[in-house]
């Protein structure tokens, strides 16, 4: 885009915007915008229609009574994806004022089906109303009729910057909600970057034609920003964009936005992406999002859990389930479920996530097992994590994860992990939460690292300026690469014998009528068998007596020794004793202890796998049992001897703690330091007091 072309836009975009000032008083600051980008749009519509209007009427009028589908006719002859079969126009509107607000609904319900659903999802009708009730309709309408939006006059090249620099606006103003439906732009262009970045020899040839999907779209963001990077690198190239959304207005501003681009607008689908997918079957080159964070699932969890049942791997959420208050995972997946098969080109996904979905979820869980479904089929390429403070309605980090079916091979069973979180410029004003931004020099210093595919030392290439070709002389990114099953473990359950010793104690005695089966012996009963059992007060190293000295009392008060309440009479008694032996079932198996069971993390075996649902025979095998007994031998026996491990209980879990993996130790100061330090702030004192006192 030329500086004449910047200017133009910027021009357009703040004459629009000075309708601002007729709405100030009636409106709120955050609703402008439910003015100026519906009339934007509508604006550009009847520009675009002009030429063709007359055409239009004509045939329409010719086609009136018949049983004819008339969508594919007239969009033939309007030239576009839309029409429009209303006599109006912004000028024959203004010219009659008096008629305005009914003259203007006729026209808005003129529109095809598809034009017509962007307006009423803007809630169209009732900003007329709004604006006819405040006198303001008319003023409003006479200044958008004076801005030629014809496309002779804005290209929709042009069309779409000056329709994103109004959203911006917008979004600007709405700081509470912003971060709901807009990404940062130097955010975008980083996450962009990083999904373009393996793929510029095969983006930069003649005639390509990409695909790119958001399935929480917002107002098109993300979808923008990559069609503009694609087209930098080849202006010839052509990218064609899907995305759904939730949100009525914000799935209004995206599909508008569209239309002004000359994009095909019925790509953007409205609804939940997880109960209603908008592109079953569709199958992608790229995928780029950035899901509300920690969004419950709730309403829509019927669809979600039957299709995880239902078609398992099959579906899009046969992996697992992450728990019912944070979606983010279900939007990972989804994504991956538009991933073209390796043979057709397979496909790049980059996602935005906070910091839960890289440990939440003990092993087995659904998260966990998301994790492995998607590090043993060796599609994660690498997790970057970013500053705080980036987004408009968040301070929390935030991370980028790339994901692909297709990794290079120096890449293949690995995975890169980019510490960015110092790679940030503070913002001279606060947007909202927003107080830091990464530059331009950082942004290639980041793409520059995770490019490099090797490992730095962030700190130290910024120290001793090791990074000859970085962009700035601030903190660099640091890189980690790690072979994809350091990020697995053995989640193993860990026992100890249970040692026992039974005496007839006061405190036992409180214990025994405190059980519910005792209890519901009578008064009477109770006192005799404890009674009977105070006679044989003393230590007995098993059961067996006491068992038969219990029997005997309810056999003097007459009551059923049934074995329920045998036992909870004898555990009543029971005290943990560490140098008793270790108590044996029938068969002479010894217990375990539930309040000594432990459990410990195993690193999984140096040995890559492909992934499995069920993993029963892999812990079955040489190397996870010699894995175990190895952990055992060396951190648990050495200490507990009579430990042992309950394989039946083992778990693979996968977690990715990144932020343990870039810990700097840093050492406590030496005490004769604090010292000094503490007695110089004492001497200052001292001298700020004599100075009050003299």
């Amino acid at each position: 885009m030329t500086s004449g072309d910047s200017n133009t836009i910027q021009n357009h975009a703040a004459f629009i915007w000075s309708v601002a000032d007729l709405l100030r008083g009636d409106y709120k600051q955050s609703e402008y915008g439910k003015v100026i980008l519906p009339f934007t749009v509508l604006r550009r519509l009847d520009c675009v229609l002009e030429p063709t209007k007359q055409a239009v009427l004509d045939r329409a009028a010719q086609l009136a009574g018949r049983n004819h589908n008339l969508d594919p006719i007239l969009q033939k002859e309007a030239g576009e994806q839309f029409y429009n079969t209303s006599r109006f126009d912004f000028a024959t509107l203004v010219a009659a004022p008096d008629d305005l607000a009914d003259n203007l609904k006729h026209y808005v319900a003129s529109f095809s089906a598809s034009a017509r659903d962007v307006l009423d999802k803007f809630d169209f009708t009732t900003q007329i109303d709004r604006l006819d009730r405040s006198k303001l309709l008319y003023l409003v309408m006479s200044k958008f009729a004076e801005v030629d939006l014809h496309p002779d006059k804005v290209s929709n090249l042009e069309m779409g910057y000056l329709y994103e620099e109004l959203i911006r606006k917008f979004s600007e103003l709405s700081n509470e909600t912003a971060g709901e439906h807009f990404t940062p732009r130097e955010v975008i262009r980083l996450m962009v970057n990083l999904l373009f970045i393996e793929d510029d020899h095969q983006l930069t040839k003649p005639g390509a034609i990409k695909t790119i999907y958001d399935g929480a779209c917002g107002t098109g963001g993300m979808l923008s920003v990559a069609e503009d990077r694609l087209r930098e690198l080849n202006p010839a190239a052509s990218l064609e964009v899907y995305g759904q959304e939730l949100n009525a207005e914000t799935y209004a501003i995206c599909r508008s936005d569209m239309m002004l681009k000359g994009q095909d607008a019925t790509n953007i689908a409205y609804g939940n992406s997880f109960s209603e997918d908008g592109h079953p079957g569709l199958k992608v080159d790229y995928s780029i999002q950035n899901p509300p964070f920690g969004v419950e699932w709730k309403k829509v969890a019927d669809a979600v859990k039957d299709e995880h049942n239902d078609r398992g791997l099959a579906g899009r959420f046969g992996a697992g389930l992450p728990r019912i208050n944070d979606g983010s995972f279900l939007f990972l997946q989804n994504a991956i479920s538009k991933m073209k098969p390796v043979a057709e080109g397979g496909s790049r996904v980059a996602i935005v996530f906070n910091g839960s979905p890289l440990f939440t979820g003990a092993a087995g869980s659904g998260e966990s097992e998301i994790r492995r479904w998607i590090i043993e089929n060796d599609w994660l390429e690498a997790v970057v994590a970013l500053p705080d403070q980036l987004f408009y309605n968040t301070g929390i980090s935030t991370y980028f994860w790339i994901v692909t079916n297709r990794k290079s091979p120096e890449r293949r069973g690995k995975v890169q992990l980019v510490d960015a979180r110092n790679c940030f410029v503070k913002m001279r004003k606060s947007l909202g939460e927003k107080r830091k931004q990464v530059s331009d020099a950082q942004m290639a210093d980041i793409v520059r690292a995770y490019g490099q595919f090797t490992e730095v030392d962030g700190d130290a290439a910024a120290d001793n300026g090791a990074d000859a070709g970085a962009a700035n002389g601030g903190p660099k990114p640091s890189v980690k690469v790690f072979p994809n099953e350091a990020f697995g473990f053995l989640r193993i359950t860990v026992e100890r014998p249970l040692r026992l010793r039974w005496e007839v104690t006061d405190e036992g005695v409180e214990a025994l009528r405190a059980d519910k089966k005792f209890a519901k012996l009578t008064e009477d009963d109770q006192n005799s068998i404890i009674a009977d059992l105070g006679h044989s007060i003393g230590t007995h190293e098993t059961d067996a007596a006491l068992r038969d000295l219990t029997k005997t009392a309810l056999k003097r008060a007459d009551v059923d020794a049934k074995k329920p309440l045998v036992d909870a009479i004898v555990d009543a008694f029971a005290i943990r004793d560490p140098d008793a032996d270790p108590v044996t079932d029938n068969k002479g198996n010894v217990q375990p202890d539930p309040d000594l069971r432990d459990n410990e993390n195993v690193p999984l075996p140096t040995k890559s796998v492909t992934y499995e649902a069920d993993v029963d025979a892999r812990l079955q095998t040489i190397e996870y049992r010699s894995a175990i007994d190895d952990y055992m031998t060396a951190e648990v026996l050495p200490y507990v001897p009579d430990a042992w491990v309950d394989h039946d209980k083992t778990k693979v879990g996968y977690e990715i703690p990144l932020t343990r993996h870039f810990y700097t130790y840093t050492p406590p100061r030496q005490l004769d330091e604090i010292d000094a330090e503490i007695r110089q702030l004492e001497a200052e004192i001292q001298e700020l007091l004599a100075e009050v006192t003299e």
